[in-house]
């Protein structure tokens, strides 16, 4: 019954039996078939059909929680009591800036202590990693923290507070951050990126309007067009520019500096598990904000 209940989450989740059959690999009359035969086992109906959408109905939501824990469950049968015996692959999902910064040295340690595990890296932004975390798709997820609340079946662990900067083309003169955001063009960090909300937010905070000269989500393709004179950008100290010698000039912020948290996020019922903890224990270290000027 399990291949049923990873169909009805999957149905739960995606709205369609069309949609949950093409994240998972099976037919829509394939996915209606097994819905059908778990509804009929358990003897309650867990969706209500509407056109082309199944909507999960109040049993379907009594159920989606204990489908889950049975995942799980299942999943804790085959974990060895030592981190050191273990076998198979984790899926670790990482932003850009962590695979170039903090992550390689973590997977070095993590090969050193469990050389049998085989780690997935899954590149992506922090939306879609966060939303494969939430599916079971990933093991671990290393992200920005979102500026809304997560759910309480995660487990957060901060990894590294990065200041937000203000880099300029060399050739801007001005010293004041507020009046060369008002006055230069602007390369913006992707206002649809949790790291991009911020920069709204701290825009809307100080009233100032932006000329865009291009929106991105790529840190470091950001410093290549400041650098090419594109614009300025408001960005998070992080990323391979840090390490060469970016043609930029680096504003603080001063008072005004605001941060990002990048945080590693696992389930709460697998953080505890040998090979869970022995990753995190990897990315472990002490958390201080980065210098914020230059």
């Amino acid at each position: 019954m399990l291949r049923e209940l990873k169909t009805f989450a999957a149905v739960a989740r995606y709205g369609t039996f069309a949609a949950a059959g093409m994240h998972i690999g099976l037919t829509q009359s394939a996915v209606s078939s097994q819905i059908k035969n778990l509804e009929q086992a358990l003897g309650v109906r867990l969706f209500d059909r509407t056109g082309r959408q199944a909507i999960i109905n109040a049993a379907g939501i009594r159920a989606l929680p204990m489908a889950q824990e049975i995942f799980e469950l299942f999943n804790r049968m085959s974990i060895p009591d030592s981190a050191d015996d273990y076998r198979g692959e984790m899926k670790i999902g990482a932003i850009a800036s962590a695979q170039t910064g903090f992550l390689p040295q973590a997977l070095l340690k993590l090969r050193q202590r469990a050389p049998s595990v085989e780690a997935k890296l899954v590149p992506g932004v922090s939306l879609n990693l966060l939303s494969q975390l939430d599916a079971g798709e990933l093991d671990a997820a290393i992200l920005i923290k979102p500026p809304f609340e997560l759910p309480k079946e995660l487990h957060v662990q901060v990894l590294e507070i990065e200041p937000f900067v203000l880099i300029t083309p060399l050739d801007v003169k001005q010293q004041n951050p507020l009046r060369i955001l008002a006055e230069q063009p602007h390369v913006r960090y992707d206002r649809a990126s949790f790291g991009g909300r911020q920069v709204t937010q701290f825009l809307r905070e100080q009233r100032i309007e932006v000329r865009v000269a291009l929106e991105l989500d790529e840190l470091d393709a950001i410093v290549k067009f400041v650098e090419n004179g594109l614009g300025v950008a408001l960005i998070p100290r992080a990323g391979l520019w840090l390490e060469r010698d970016a043609r930029v000039r680096t504003i603080a912020l001063g008072e005004m500096t605001f941060f990002r948290e990048v945080v590693l996020l696992m389930r709460r019922t697998q953080r505890d598990l040998p090979l869970h903890k022995l990753f995190a224990q990897c990315l472990a270290r002490d958390v201080q904000p980065a210098e914020s000027a230059d």
